[in-house]
């Protein structure tokens, strides 16, 4: 629970929504805050540090499916002249897709992520193929893809690409009203290519969360170490561990920041003081796995039209390409 400090601090970022996202959900009885936070600068790096670790096959599926069948994605997308793209990171990996399209004339590719410096580095990273003009949108998902669709020309397809495992930070519900939701600021004709991590045994994924080098560890702390520079927190690291569970019921692995001991913690952008029980822990992310099968359903739901599906069965993913009728 919160207890306001007794003295006053100064508010700097207080009415950021990171802020206001740290202080509503260390307010709750179920501590959580949202995994888009994970991302800033340096947990954007620890990230693309686990996506070679080889613990983390999702990475490399992902790839090695846009890699190989990029050019029969871009053919059954109907050659798509605008390329979005939901939580881009670095963008290595759609150089594939870029290319691909890129071979029947121009694209713009509009990257869209919340972290900077990972915009920076896709800007870098892709701003000088021939025929793709980058131009990176730093924002929310919804926020960006409306910015990002606008302004078109009549006939001009756009290709929205949500790769990665980044649906499963979503619950079924979830997921389904999301992608609901981006239905409405797209055409008929327009196409939307999703990533999804598939169940697999619960070791393999835990080891994937948890990998013996440390890193995800290093990711979710980040976190708390974001707070102390960001809000003026006083976490002490060293009291929290890293936790990834397996809710078999739900098929989502969640990551946990799990207090070692009770403690107080104040944050002084916030102006309050954080009470943790032993053992009590803050939920930062959830992981949801699908079976091949259901994702076309999802897309459905949400008013999609299932075209193709790519499989890889080593891993256990799926890239799964819908449009709008």
């Amino acid at each position: 629970m919160f207890a306001a400090a007794a003295d006053s601090a100064p508010l700097f970022r207080l009415n950021t929504a990171f802020a206001r996202d740290v202080g509503d959900g260390l307010a709750r009885r179920r501590k959580t805050l949202p995994a888009s936070w994970l991302y800033d600068e340096i947990g954007s790096a620890l990230f693309e540090v686990i996506t070679l670790l080889p613990e983390y096959g999702l990475t490399r599926a992902d790839s090695g499916l846009l890699a190989a069948g990029a050019g029969e994605i871009i053919r059954a997308a109907h050659s798509p002249r605008r390329i979005v793209e939901l939580g881009s990171g670095s963008g290595t990996k759609t150089r594939h897709i870029l290319y691909a399209a890129s071979r029947s004339g121009p694209v713009t590719y509009r990257p869209i992520d919340i972290s900077a410096a990972a915009l920076a580095l896709c800007a870098q990273t892709l701003g000088g193929m021939d025929a793709v003009r980058v131009e990176p949108i730093a924002a929310t998902y919804i926020e960006g893809i409306e910015i990002a669709l606008k302004n078109r020309r009549a006939g001009e397809r756009a290709m929205i690409l949500f790769l990665g495992s980044t649906i499963g930070n979503f619950n079924r519900a979830e997921a389904a009203s999301f992608l609901r939701s981006l239905r409405g600021y797209v055409r008929p004709g327009d196409s939307l290519l999703l990533g999804a991590d598939l169940v697999k045994p619960r070791e393999r994924l835990l080891l994937a969360y948890d990998d013996p080098a440390g890193v995800t560890a290093a990711f979710n702390l980040n976190l708390l170490a974001r707070i102390n520079r960001e809000l003026a927190g006083e976490f002490n690291l060293a009291q929290f561990a890293h936790e990834a569970r397996y809710n078999e019921r739900q098929a989502r692995v969640e990551m946990h920041l799990r207090s070692r001991a009770a403690q107080q913690v104040r944050i002084g952008a916030l102006n309050v003081t954080v009470a943790f029980g032993a053992g009590e822990t803050i939920w930062t992310e959830s992981s949801h796995k699908f079976r091949a099968d259901e994702i076309g359903r999802l897309g459905a739901r949400a008013g999609w039209s299932c075209e193709r599906q790519w499989l890889d069965r080593e891993w256990g993913f799926a890239e799964t390409l819908f449009q709008l009728r």
